[in-house]
């Protein structure tokens, strides 16, 4: 998602470079392309790449924002293709519910590499929108790692100072949800985001968790502003959410357009259709 100050990317600001302040400054690596073999083989999944140049990212490479990718996920996607417009779409790997499961959520909290009470509070209103819609999935903030279905940890340093705000991956074959939510730790302190803008960034996330793709994959302007792109199904499945319209407006703001002003977007209502189909 991007529009704060002319388009904020929920994960990578592309044309703009923001910087956050510290007293323990590490050093930014200059180099953050990807090979270009790498390159053409996102390409190749259906991954749009002129408009959103991938970088390296942890030990694999952000592409399209927010969606982390690395060698071997890349090479267990089939090559993608373009599909046509539909509001509401799904990965073909969803989580396995049997009738109903609780998915555990862990983020650190203070200190150097936790999260601030402001943070926190994101996280627990992203929580409660999933579970006040009654799924056969919902959420439990926990506070030990251990054993928790999805950790929220903190980005690097470097990577918040180059405008990195979130990345997230999709659903396994076996039904699990992804595991590991990469989040800025600086929402509320350097873009001065409020508690509901902070949530929806989050529950963004946990929606790539659980298997839910851009709103407007089919043409990412629409939120994002710029050129016509096309996601195309990227090797992972982009399948429409029967009783959601075609096409997607950025008045509709549902919480998984690309791009954001960084407001507050809970559930409307095609995406409440959305969650309740798929879960």
């Amino acid at each position: 998602m991007r529009r704060i100050n002319n388009l904020l990317s929920l994960a990578l600001i592309v044309s703009v470079t923001m910087f956050s302040c510290s007293d323990q400054q590490e050093p930014i690596a200059d180099d953050l392309s990807v090979p270009s073999d790498v390159v053409a083989q996102i390409a190749a999944l259906g991954f749009d790449v002129d408009n959103f140049v991938p970088t390296r990212f942890e030990s694999g490479y952000l592409v399209e924002g927010d969606i982390y990718l690395t060698d071997q996920s890349i090479a267990e996607m089939g090559k993608g293709n373009p599909i046509a417009a539909v509001e509401q779409y799904s990965t073909d790997n969803l989580v396995s519910t049997n009738g109903n499961r609780v998915i555990s959520i862990y983020a650190p909290v203070g200190g150097r590499n936790g999260y601030s009470a402001g943070m926190i509070a994101g996280l627990d209103l992203a929580i409660a929108r999933y579970n006040a819609e009654n799924l056969e999935i919902s959420f439990q903030r926990v506070t030990s790692s251990g054993g928790a279905d999805i950790s929220m940890t903190r980005l690097s340093k470097r990577d918040e100072r180059r405008g990195v705000l979130g990345s997230a991956g999709f659903p396994t074959s076996s039904g699990d949800p992804y595991g590991n939510i990469k989040m800025s730790g600086v929402l509320e302190s350097s873009y001065g985001l409020s508690t509901a803008g902070i949530a929806t960034i989050i529950a963004h996330e946990m929606g790539h968790c659980i298997g839910f793709r851009h709103t407007d994959y089919f043409n990412r302007s629409i939120s994002c502003g710029g050129s016509a792109s096309n996601e195309g199904s990227s090797g992972v499945g982009a399948n429409h959410i029967p009783g959601t319209p075609t096409g997607a407006t950025a008045s509709a703001k549902s919480w998984m357009l690309a791009c954001t002003d960084g407001g507050d977007r809970p559930f409307n209502n095609d995406d409440k259709t959305a969650l309740d189909y798929l879960y």
